[in-house]
């Protein structure tokens, strides 16, 4: 995973209460994952937030990929 990446992705308390956001924009990692599990691709989030790039979407996909590392995920079957 390219390190460099994860520096796109900050945490500041003066920027959505905390949580991570892409640059200390308010462009929230969780959001841009919501989109990408809702089925929208990273040129359908590109072109609805022109002033994010590529390496963005990755970043904050790299950023969720290294989060499960530190938490269990409780998923109930059906």
């Amino acid at each position: 995973m390219d390190t460099n990446l994860l520096k796109r992705i900050t945490i500041n308390p003066e920027i959505c209460h905390g949580k991570p956001t892409i640059r200390n924009t308010r462009y929230m990692v969780e959001s841009i994952i919501e989109y990408l599990a809702g089925g929208d691709s990273i040129d359908d989030i590109l072109s609805e937030f022109p002033d994010l790039d590529k390496k963005d979407i990755l970043a904050c996909l790299a950023f969720a990929a290294k989060s499960l590392h530190f938490k269990d995920i409780e998923i109930t079957t059906a």
